[in-house]
């Protein structure tokens, strides 16, 4: 299953998505719903936390900028946006695309939308694999016949 078939990944691609790209996307699909804000986009702090190894005791790592919104739409479809950073414009375009996935629009939105953001992301982290991949060294040791 993608990425953008759950809910959970919609969500993170939304809110990874270079903002400027997601606003063309936006625009380029032609959806502008009638919505009321539960939540006005407001700008906090969380405590990013972290793990050595992945499985060590648990550290403050320090504090991030994030923004949050959430609305409903004039169906009863209710979305959340979470975004790092302090784009408002950013997080109610995330807010929006999750309560249209929850709605008859949600192929639509997947197809002009999601589809294509998470086809250029997936593109980018390929590149820099293979930008990473090429400064690649293999040490090797050759034996002196000593032993």
């Amino acid at each position: 299953m993608s990425e953008i078939e759950t809910r959970k990944g919609w969500m993170s691609l939304l809110a990874r998505a270079p903002a400027d790209r997601l606003e063309q996307l936006w625009q380029g699909a032609g959806l502008a719903p009638a919505f009321a804000w539960l939540r006005a986009p407001e700008v906090g702090g969380v405590m990013v936390r972290g793990r050595m190894g992945g499985t060590g005791q648990p550290f403050n790592l320090g504090e991030m900028t994030v923004t949050r919104c959430a609305l409903r739409l004039e169906g009863g479809a209710v979305g959340h946006g979470y975004v790092q950073g302090r784009d408002k414009a950013h997080a109610e375009r995330a807010a929006l695309c999750d309560a249209l996935m929850q709605t008859d629009a949600a192929t639509d939105l997947r197809e002009a939308v999601l589809a294509p953001l998470a086809a250029e992301m997936a593109e980018s982290r390929a590149a820099r694999a293979r930008k990473a991949a090429a400064t690649k060294v293999d040490f090797f040791t050759m034996v002196r016949g000593e032993d």
